[in-house]
């Protein structure tokens, strides 16, 4: 049978029908993103599964096996109290990818949540604020952290309030920016007009617009929120020891490099670098699709 070819208008509305392409897959066809989430996909299951991952118990100590070096038995080696080096970095991704992830979500909704009331009001109430904002954003972050931490104590929810409290007027400075942006828009002006209660307005009708924004900043906090948590831990003011813990055991062992043990220094940190990386990946992929 002779098959009869479609018209060039047909073709065109086939392609209309299809519509754009969903955002999801936009990101799975960048290499970036797919090695980002493997890597944060493995660290993930070794923070839920690292029992029954780890070769060995973290916590056990072998005195006659102290500070040997990489082998067959010991694929990391083991630091200065026979501790094998790879079953803490496994456990040690428990900790880190529990406090930073909450820290980051607390921020971010309060940051969200005051850059929404910030940039809708303005006026005096964007201006009062503001003001408190800049007062927070002016202080030493670091000596605000440590100061509390000294106060308070340190402990998993202590790292989670004072992290989340540092990242709030970052994320609610530029929440409020992309609020003004979208304050110029027609749908807020008949929101108004059909006389919409502001809280609607708030989280039904700009939330949503500025939702990738605060998705990203959520992205980007994150990776610090690592950072902060391991250095943190690396100045003593963390997860404390015996506990696996990558700034700890990094903290415990990198004076030891001197004498050759590079490895219980080595192995931790190339842990951090590897999660944070991975982040990267994943945030920068996010931020092309969304701006694409």
């Amino acid at each position: 049978m002779t098959q009869i070819a479609a018209a060039p208008g047909e073709v065109a509305i086939g392609h209309a029908i299809a519509g754009p392409t969903p955002p999801w897959r936009l990101l799975l066809r960048r290499p970036g993103f797919l090695i980002g989430t493997g890597v944060l996909a493995f660290w993930v299951i070794c923070a839920i599964f690292g029992g029954l991952i780890a070769p060995y118990d973290p916590l056990a100590q072998h005195l006659l096996a102290k500070n040997a070096a990489p082998s067959s038995a010991h694929l990391f080696g083991t630091d200065p109290l026979g501790r094998d080096v790879l079953s803490r970095v496994i456990a040690g991704a428990r900790d880190i990818l529990l406090i930073s992830p909450l820290a980051t979500a607390i921020g971010t909704v309060l940051g969200t949540v005051l850059g929404l009331v910030m940039g809708y009001f303005g006026g005096l109430v964007d201006t009062m604020l503001g003001r408190i904002v800049e007062a927070v954003l002016a202080l030493p972050v670091v000596i605000v952290a440590f100061l509390f931490i000294v106060a308070v104590g340190p402990s998993s929810i202590t790292l989670i309030v004072v992290i989340g409290f540092v990242f709030t007027p970052l994320i609610a400075r530029t929440v409020r920016t992309a609020v003004i942006v979208e304050g110029q828009q027609d749908y807020l002006a008949s929101a108004r007009l059909l006389g919409e209660r502001p809280g609607y307005i708030l989280f039904a009708e700009i939330l949503p617009n500025v939702l990738p924004v605060v998705v990203v900043e959520f992205t980007v906090r994150l990776g610090y929120a690592i950072f902060a948590v391991a250095t943190l831990s690396f100045l003593g003011f963390g997860v404390q020891q015996p506990t696996p813990d990558w700034g700890g055991d990094i903290a415990a062992n990198y004076g030891l490099l001197g004498a050759g043990y590079w490895w219980e220094t080595l192995f931790p940190a190339l842990a951090i670098a590897s999660l944070v990386m991975a982040l990267n990946l994943v945030t920068d992929a996010i931020e092309q699709v969304i701006s694409a």
